[in-house]
């Protein structure tokens, strides 16, 4: 397999995360990436297999597929051991909604702290406008936390064993936290949980790769360098 990818991508991050798990070998081929510019120039064989020019792309043999739902439910069906998705139906309905909820209810909040990492707007107007918006969006994802704290308490993972929910809400958390978003402290069930995804060696080897990442790429992470 080859799965094209980018160094502070975290949808291809998250299926990075998944072909770990199961112990799958692929070929990794990083895209050009930098704050100031985004992707550009854009892979040629990305946008050839993705309309939208974005990682991540899987090619696995003459199969080619993007988006990360959709690379997920095709390794578990064409590799379904070790399982990243429950048997039971109704779990795994659940367990589809936990990403859901991941990619397009918690991912809102935390790209309007994006701008941390990014160049400084020349416009003040519009740079105060990014810093309230990420005020804001701050609010929002405490409230995200302690709901969260909720759902996990008295649980190692998400639905009993470790499956594409607990990958999915574990790169949010990461990304509000390395944009420098609330800090979980003070929710522990989700501190625990976090902390133990995050031992997983897939888990350890792209929180570090992305943290290597943001000190070559991030203005932020210089900073606090």
């Amino acid at each position: 397999m080859k799965l094209y990818s980018g160094p502070l991508s975290l949808f291809a991050r998250k299926v990075e995360f998944a072909l770990y798990e199961k112990s799958l070998p692929f070929e990794r081929v990083m895209v050009p990436f930098t704050q100031e510019k985004g992707y550009a120039p854009k892979h040629e064989a990305v946008l050839a297999a993705n309309p939208k020019g974005q990682v991540p792309v899987l090619e696995d043999g003459e199969l080619t597929l993007f988006d990360s739902t959709l690379i997920f439910e095709y390794l578990e069906d064409a590799y379904p051991a070790p399982a990243l998705y429950p048997r039971d139906a109704k779990d795994k309905a659940r367990c589809r909604l936990v990403e859901l909820t991941a990619d397009e209810i918690f991912l809102p909040p935390i790209r309007s702290l994006m701008y941390r990492n990014a160049p400084a707007d020349p416009d003040p107007a519009r740079q105060d406008a990014r810093v309230a918006e990420g005020r804001r969006g701050e609010a929002v994802i405490l409230e995200r936390y302690a709901k969260l704290d909720r759902q996990l308490e008295n649980r190692d993972y998400f639905f009993g064993a470790f499956s594409v929910a607990d990958i999915a809400m574990f790169m949010m958390v990461l990304w509000a936290l390395r944009l420098r978003g609330p800090r979980i402290d003070a929710y522990p069930a989700l501190a625990a949980w976090y902390a133990r995804v995050g031992a997983r060696p897939a888990g350890q080897k792209i929180a570090s790769e992305i943290a290597a990442a943001d000190r070559e790429l991030s203005p932020l992470a210089r900073e606090a360098q």
